[in-house]
């Protein structure tokens, strides 16, 4: 393990502070770099994301893919989390919060705007960054891309309507364009890419350049972390500074709800004896969530200032960090598993 792995955490934190320490100096540049959205999607953010997710796309072998049909567990296990309890126990934490534990500190329609915000984040699981989680715990590309590529299937046909359900509203709009522009994004362009390079370095099928390109290139990728985190901190500087209350109050649902869930998965991965290189990345894409669409759907039907948009910010800003504490656990606990 490099130096940059070995104090990943530390890293992660300083970056944290120093994002906020920049978007408090230069809240212009911040918000320039903000501005430079398409279809809600942060161009910036984009690019940091896209270099941690090449590496591990150029690891994905096709001809291992078709041999995934013979070992379903681990694709089902991710799809009831996602699909059949995540949303609700998000929203049921969500009403346990601010219904009745938070009751006197949150004035009610703001509680009810917030418990928005957490439903947004529960329905939309992760695209992007859990190939990173994924890398991280050494899990198999190939399986993390067929699990990723299955829940993103079924998001385009299931978030509207299982959003709509837990809001209790019926013109619930998702916004096609970040949602497809993601896939885009996230999944097809590195995975083309990763395919042309795989082809181009392993012509000759002994791995040699392949795994030396592969050396090269994963400083690249944690430095794309890293800058991520800047990023993200640095936006919500200003939030954070004066909101730190809201902050506090909205993440220690989504704390418990993050780690609850990732509980519940290695629990049942580690009973169904299914491969760490399986059950860690399938935990961490059960854990996760596609901020970047909550954030979308939560400004276009609540608002830019709406506790709703505050909600979904929160669980962006407490992802990274909670994801990495995860991975280690994971690593640590590798031995509680097959390999």
């Amino acid at each position: 393990m490099g130096l940059f792995e070995r104090y990943l955490s530390v890293w992660v934190a300083l970056c944290i502070v120093a994002g906020v320490l920049l978007g408090t100096v230069f809240p212009g540049l911040f918000q320039w770099f903000a501005s430079l959205e398409v279809a809600h999607v942060n161009i910036p953010v984009a690019i940091f994301i896209w270099l941690m997710i090449y590496p591990m796309m150029v690891q994905v072998d096709f001809s291992s893919i078709r041999d995934i049909r013979k070992k379903p567990k681990g694709l089902f296990l991710t799809l009831v989390m996602n699909w059949l309890v995540k949303p609700f126990t998000m929203a049921a934490l969500g009403w346990l919060f601010f219904r009745v534990i938070f009751a006197d500190l949150v004035d009610p329609q703001t509680a009810t705007e917030y418990i928005a915000g957490m439903i947004l984040l529960g329905v939309a699981p992760c695209t992007a960054m859990v190939f990173v989680w994924s890398q991280l715990t050494r899990g198999d590309a190939n399986y993390t891309l067929v699990q990723v590529s299955v829940n993103d299937v079924i998001m385009i046909f299931a978030f509207a309507p299982l959003a709509a359900f837990l809001l209790g509203v019926s013109d619930v709009t998702v916004p096609w364009d970040t949602l497809l522009l993601s896939v885009l994004l996230y999944v097809v362009i590195p995975l083309i890419a990763g395919i042309l390079t795989r082809a181009h370095l392993d012509s000759r099928s002994d791995h040699s350049r392949l795994n030396h390109f592969l050396a090269t290139v994963k400083p690249i990728s944690i430095a794309g972390l890293l800058a991520t985190v800047v990023l993200l901190f640095g936006f919500q500087a200003e939030t954070i500074l004066t909101k730190p209350l809201a902050i506090v109050l909205i993440a220690i649902p989504l704390l418990i709800q993050t780690y609850g869930i990732f509980a519940v998965s290695y629990g049942a991965a580690r009973a169904m004896k299914l491969p760490h290189n399986i059950a860690a990345p399938g935990c961490m894409i059960a854990t996760s969530n596609f901020f970047e669409l909550a954030v979308a759907v939560a400004i276009s039907l609540f608002g830019l200032n709406s506790g709703a948009a505050l909600a979904t910010v929160v669980g962006v800003l407490v992802e990274v960090p909670v994801m990495l504490s995860l991975v280690a656990f994971a690593n640590k606990t590798r031995h509680y598993f097959e390999e």
